[in-house]
Parts: C-alpha cells; structure tokens; sequence
C-alpha cells in the first residue's frame, strides 16, 4: 500500500506554526512541492490568520485548518491524534515543545522540528525516547539548517570513505545571511540556561545505552588556521556536532571509531576575532534579565529579513574527511540558510517522513538515521549541492 493511501489518520502532515515566519515560507514550499493525494493541513492558534494563510497558498481549498493553542495540551493532542507526521515551528523549544512532543510519543506520530536548543533535545530523550519506541513515534530534531546540512554532509562524506576503519570528520561553515526573530529568541534563551543546558546533557547520559565494540567523539576543536580550507577554523558552540554523533553511534558505516569537529570558517582574522567578541557579549548579556529584555525587543519572534536579503543570503559547509589512506573533501552548499533553505529542508524533511519508503526507527533519531539517503535525495532534486570536491 501507497504510504500516501494510508487513512489511518485525517493528514498525513501537520504544519503547527503556520502563521510564523518560517511556517509561513514552509507552507508556500509545501503547497508547491506537495505530490498529488497529500493529505495536509496548517495549525496554529488563530483560526483566522490560519485562513487567511489558507487562501493565499495554491491549492488552498485542500489544505486543512487546525485551531490548537500550544498551552492548550487536550488541543496539541488532538493535532497529534489527527497526523501521521507533525512539523512544528513553534519555539523557544524549551518554552512552547513539550506537550507536543509527549503527544506525539504516546500516539505514535512522527514529531518534526527545528530545534536548535540542547537541552530541550536531552529532556525530550529522557522523557519521550522510550515511550515513542513503544509506539513507533520518530522523535526528528533539528530539521532545519540545524542541523541538516552538517547531519547530513558528515553521513554523505563518511560514504566516501573506507568501510570498517577509523574515520575523522570536520566541519567549515561559512553563512552570508541575517536571523529571525525566532533564531534569535531561542539562541538567547539557550545562552541563559547554561547550567540547566549542562545538567540535561548528564541526565541523558545516564540513560543512553553504552555502544558496544564503537566509539563516536564530538571533541571540541580549538581555534587554528586550517590549511586545508583556508579560513581561520573557530569551535562552534551550536547543536550540530552533537547530532552528528548521535548519527555515527546509530550507523556502523561511520566505523569503529569516528570523531567529528565543527568550525565556523572565516576568512580574515579580525573578522574571526570579532565573531568572538560578539558571541561572548551576547552570552554574558543574556545571563541578565534586563539586558535580555533588551535583546528580546530588538528582533521579535515572527519578524525577520525580507525578500531580498533572503536572495542573496547563502551557505556552505565544507568537509574534510580521512580514513583508511584516504582523504575526501566534499560540500553541501545552498541559498538562504535561515529561512528559504530551513523551509525547504524542514519540508522535504516532512514529505520524506510521510512518503518514502524509509528504514525502520522510532523514538528519537537523526535525521541521517531516519532519512539519510532518501533526504539527500529530495535536498538536491530541491537545489541544495552534496558534492565531492577533491580525493586524495
């Protein structure tokens, strides 16, 4: 049977956040990109600016509306009840995530986000990972430019790569493009919960089954020029390398014994000793309530940059990996990051999950893990590059 023949379930996708920024944008990519026979709707708290969003999409008249206020959890369940994938914008994680994902896990819909935010990630696994097991629930984090594009390239450049050895993988990002209110409300929001953040990480590590026989590292690196790139490499504090690891502890074709590094990757030194500069302010800034505050009003959730800054936004992530007498260089490369290619990856993400014939995982995975191939796939018939630079 068709998985799209399945009516177990009124939708086979649930678009919650519709009306936000990135939802907005993820709705338009859907209506487009949607295969004939998808059943799917958008849902949000005001049924009206639903419609109105409804009207505007083509082929609106077939897209359901769901009315659902994420403090309402008989409302979230019912969203989760009523799909067979859930696709949520709606964050801080932290804040607004929880109720779905519980909703998703007890009734076996597969659960989609962009969340960027590790400690939500870690209380959603010791909360949630063995009860969507039980029901066959996909937990998916992390579906947007966090942290598909780093997900991802580290599992196509691993494919590069020698069987069962020993294989060492690192990251170069490089982004020309603004943030949105929503990226900047949850970045904020990570940078004050320090010390909750790291206490989620070590209950997650008392409850995460010991992988036998492998090893999977995500070190963080030290700042360096790296020859091999040609750009001052600076460690990233961000989510990525943490789901990359998760992917090489899940798959044996990342070998016995995997490490993986993620940089930021800038050309000019001041430019990189700035970056430093203002990460650090915004980090100590965001530990007082007031300046917080502050920070919270200049870019508020929903807002974000226009169309023309969206066009000549782009990203690319380059990739250096050795094992086995070999050593590849590869890239994953596209347009705007944070918003036009976050959509399409956050949907084509959903259109995978719902459609593909894919491998057989529940409770909470990558998107390597659940997807892998199949999203590469989607992702570059979309426009987004997986190549191999050079192999030596």
């Amino acid at each position: 049977m068709s998985r799209l023949n399945r009516t177990d379930r009124p939708y086979d996708i649930v678009l919650y956040g519709a009306t936000g920024f990135v939802g907005v944008l993820t709705a338009e990519y859907l209506a487009a990109q949607a295969p004939d026979g998808l059943r799917w709707a958008i849902a949000g708290r005001s049924k009206e600016k639903l419609e109105q969003l409804r009207d505007r999409l083509p082929g609106g008249e077939r897209v359901g509306v769901l009315e659902a206020d994420v403090s309402d959890p008989a409302a979230v369940r019912r969203i989760a009840e009523h799909a067979r994938v859930v696709a949520t914008t709606v964050g801080p994680y932290m804040t607004y995530g929880e109720d779905l994902v519980a909703a998703c896990a007890d009734t076996g819909a597969d659960y989609l986000d962009l969340c960027g935010e590790p400690e939500f990630v870690d209380r959603t696994y010791v909360r949630h990972d063995a009860r969507a097991r039980e029901t066959g629930s996909r937990l998916v984090h992390a579906a947007g430019f966090d942290s598909v594009p780093h997900d991802l390239g580290a599992y196509f450049t691993v494919q590069q790569l020698p069987r069962s050895v020993p294989l060492t993988v690192d990251g170069f990002v490089t982004v020309d493009a603004a943030f949105s209110g929503g990226t900047f409300a949850s970045a904020l929001n990570q940078f004050a919960r320090g010390r909750q953040m790291w206490a989620a990480a070590r209950e997650r590590a008392r409850h995460e089954p010991r992988v036998m026989g492998r090893r999977a590292l995500a070190p963080t690196g030290v700042p360096r020029f790296a020859k091999e790139v040609g750009a001052w490499a600076l460690p990233l504090p961000t989510i990525d390398p943490q789901i990359v690891k998760r992917s090489a502890r899940a798959l044996e074709r990342y070998g016995p014994d995997f490490r993986y590094r993620h940089y930021a990757a800038v050309r000019h030194l001041p430019v990189a000793l700035g970056g430093v500069a203002a990460v650090g302010a915004l980090a100590t800034a965001a530990q007082l309530p007031p300046a917080r505050r502050w920070l919270s009003d200049r870019l508020k959730p929903g807002e974000g940059p226009g169309p023309q800054k969206r066009a000549k936004s782009w990203f690319s992530v380059r990739f250096v990996g050795e094992g086995g007498g070999r050593k590849v260089f590869t890239e994953v490369a596209g347009g705007d990051p944070g918003y036009g290619e976050t959509a399409k990856m956050f949907a084509e993400s959903a259109l995978s999950l719902a459609v593909d014939e894919l491998p057989q995982t529940a409770g909470q995975v990558t998107t390597a893990v659940a997807m892998g191939d199949a999203l590469i796939e989607r992702l570059r018939g979309a426009g987004i590059t997986f190549r191999v630079a050079a192999v030596r």
